[in-house]
């Protein structure tokens, strides 16, 4: 209220001001100057005072928002749909030096521990070929354990010093199992199902242009298969050590770890094809390698896309046990599972 009448006065006191300033006036002059300027302006005044009565009842009805570069252009970037999860990095807190040692440390002490083991099977007096089919088994998933628990705590034992590190690195969450965007249950799914397509598919290239089946005598499937349907205790022991213990290191190291850390580098499609070729390759199985490169590429997306480690270490786990299963099922009902494993 009164902001025209006030600001009609500011107008005719600096009217005033600037006469009584002006050096060419005496006093007498000013005043008559003064006044004749204020009989004159008058009109002006009214004029001035409309406009800004008309401007205040304008700005009353509608507001105005402001609106800064940085909102503009946030809002752009969220509005244009290119945002997608699997294109974005991660924000990673270690450099180069980092991701070589901690790799280097990672296989020295897969090795390391290995021989550690085998090791002490000898000083205990152990020989292998006199062992049941179940200790066998049982030494093997006490292996596997061992080796788990080894290479995880060298990974997390370097990585900690950069605590703490995002939300979306090294994370298992079991939350939203389901959410449309980053439920790892329902992109497990989606990936399992992508995965064994895509396998499928590889195969079958693979049989149309070489003519004949790769050899797989290399094949850890095959160095299993006097274990497979041997006992419950052997099935149990195959399914913890393929379908819980490796998937859980693997997915840590492979995707949680070095998929992760290319990003800093690379875009992540990039990591996921370099991570997905090394993944191939440390199986030490030359003839597997294609299919294991195109589930490491459906193991990326699937942690890309949810930022949760749970659903690749879920996929790989489904293909594994569910392999072990399936072998056992067979082996169970007469099939040369060996003679199947190089039929296909």
């Amino acid at each position: 209220m009164g902001s025209p009448a006030v600001a009609a006065s500011l107008l005719a006191q600096s009217q005033l001001c600037f006469f009584s300033s002006s050096p060419g006036l005496s006093s007498g002059k000013q005043a008559r100057a003064f006044l004749r300027s204020r009989g004159a302006s008058f009109p002006f005044l009214l004029s001035t005072r409309r406009h800004l009565r008309a401007f205040s009842d304008r700005s009353r009805a509608s507001p105005v928002r402001c609106y800064n570069a940085g909102e503009e252009s946030e809002e752009k970037e969220s509005g244009s749909g290119l945002d997608w999860p699997v294109l974005r990095r991660w924000d990673v807190p270690w450099q180069w030096q980092t991701v070589s040692l901690t790799s280097l440390a990672c296989g020295v002490s897969f090795v390391v521990t290995g021989l550690i083991e085998t090791a002490a099977i000898s000083y205990l007096g152990l020989r292998l070929e006199e062992l049941s089919l179940d200790e066998k088994a049982e030494i093997l998933f006490l292996d596997q354990g061992i080796t788990t628990a080894v290479t995880l705590g060298v990974l997390f034992g370097i990585t900690r010093s950069f605590q703490p590190l995002p939300n979306d690195i090294f994370r298992y969450d079991l939350r939203e199992p389901f959410n449309l965007q980053k439920g790892w249950v329902l992109w497990a799914g989606v990936g399992l199902v992508g995965a064994i397509g895509a396998i499928a598919l590889t195969g079958a290239a693979m049989s149309f242009s070489n003519g004949e089946p790769p050899q797989r005598e290399t094949d850890a499937l095959v160095r299993l298969l006097p274990l497979i349907g041997s006992s419950s205790i052997s099935t149990a022991c195959l399914v913890g050590i393929t379908g819980v213990l490796a998937p859980i290191l693997e997915e840590t190291v492979f995707r949680g770890f070095f998929m992760v850390s290319l990003t800093k580098w690379v875009p992540t499609p990039i990591a996921m094809l370099i991570s997905a070729a090394v993944f191939a390759v440390a199986h030490l199985t030359p003839g597997e390698f294609p299919q294991l490169f195109v589930l490491g590429i459906a193991l990326g997306l699937s942690y890309a896309q949810t930022r949760n480690l749970l659903t690749p270490i879920t996929i790989h786990a489904l293909w594994n046990s569910g392999v072990i299963l399936l072998l056992t099922f067979l082996q169970l009902q007469g099939y040369d599972i060996k003679e199947l494993l190089q039929a296909t």
